[in-house]
């Protein structure tokens, strides 16, 4: 079944209450219904790209994009081509192009971190097994190319480079920082890579492609990723998060797969004694799982970490980073779209309030 525009607006609105905080005043009001419209558009788009011949890949390709989602990208597309002529077949296009890499990315990230499920459903791993999850990965990053490679050379080229930058944070994730580096700086710029860039030309997209004027390109990259290292800060948070209905993940689930979140890290920082022993205690469950021991081992010490001033500070360093994404936003004109751009960036870091 194709979403029509309201079922578009309410998946969104429960997910991130992009209704009553991106959306709020009357003026917002008649963005919303507009960008409503285009998701729809992009729904519809999803719905036909994702369908393959074969039986098989069609199954596989469209497992994460049923089980739900956000739809944060294009919704930061449409966002932004409102400063221009809205949801144009380019920016349609595009918005559907980035979801695609961005779920691609999904069926890649869950293999490598070995995650049981991902939008509250079994992981596509644990499926079809690693083999079919990563070759549909490559199918929907080829699918994803395809798409963009209809609105030319500028839309394959953002393309090409945000996902070499996709790839450069996973590779830089997954062999860590070297002697010498800061690991929160480190970290940062993973999540910049990773998250940051995909939101960055998600917003970039929406001012390319609707014909807005170009000096606006620039400032929507950046506070788009911003606006994403803020939002992956507070995912950091979120997967400590005791109930699973919210993360559809088992708790901890990236920090029990030895994947070091922000809060393990500025825990790693302190230097009290009661800080250094949960540090070891983790540290020590974290290299037990591997062995064979019960991932629950974890469950006390993920919990303290929960508690502890180290995901505070978290929360505030998302919320420095949206911050600085509604501070790039100064060249846009004022009036609803810039509005609601900032309210996106402020959603985005207060996810769990």
């Amino acid at each position: 079944m194709t979403p029509s525009a309201s079922a578009s607006g309410s998946r969104l609105a429960s997910k991130l209450g992009l209704t009553d905080r991106v959306f709020a005043g009357p003026r917002s009001r008649r963005l919303l219904k507009t960008v409503e419209e285009g998701m729809a558009q992009v729904d519809r788009a999803l719905e036909l790209e994702l369908r393959v011949a074969d039986s098989l890949a069609d199954a596989t390709s469209r497992y994460l994009y049923d089980a739900g989602g956000k739809r944060v990208r294009p919704m930061l597309t449409l966002l932004a081509a409102q400063l221009g002529d809205g949801a144009t077949d380019g920016v349609v296009d595009a918005a559907a192009a980035l979801e695609m890499t961005h779920l691609g990315s999904l069926y890649h990230d869950d293999v490598m971190d070995a995650a049981d499920k991902r939008r509250g459903v079994p992981s596509a791993h644990e499926v079809w097994g690693n083999n079919i999850a990563i070759l549909t990965g490559d199918l929907l990053f080829s699918r994803a190319s395809q798409l963009m490679a209809r609105n030319g050379e500028r839309a394959i080229q953002l393309q090409a480079d945000t996902f070499e930058r996709l790839v450069l944070g996973q590779m830089h994730e997954t062999v860590g920082p070297q002697e010498g580096d800061d690991p929160v700086a480190f970290s940062l710029q993973v999540l910049s890579d990773k998250t940051g860039s995909l939101i960055a030309a998600a917003a970039q997209s929406g001012v390319i492609f609707s014909n807005a004027p170009e000096e606006f390109a620039e400032p929507l990259a950046t506070f788009g990723e911003k606006a994403g290292v803020a939002f992956q800060l507070l995912d950091d948070v979120i997967d400590l998060s005791a109930d699973p209905d919210e993360t559809g993940k088992v708790p901890g689930t990236d920090l029990r797969a030895g994947v070091p979140t922000m809060p393990y890290l500025l825990l790693g920082r302190r230097t009290d004694a009661a800080s250094r022993d949960l540090h070891a205690r983790i540290d020590d469950g974290v290299a037990r799982i591997p062995d064979g021991a019960d991932p629950g081992i974890l469950d006390g010490p993920l919990g303290e970490l929960r508690d502890h001033d180290a995901t505070e500070e978290t929360l505030e360093l998302a919320h420095s980073w949206s911050a600085a994404a509604v501070d790039a936003l100064t060249p846009l004109p004022d009036g609803p779209v810039r509005d609601a751009l900032t309210r996106f960036a402020q959603a985005v870091s207060d996810r769990s309030s």
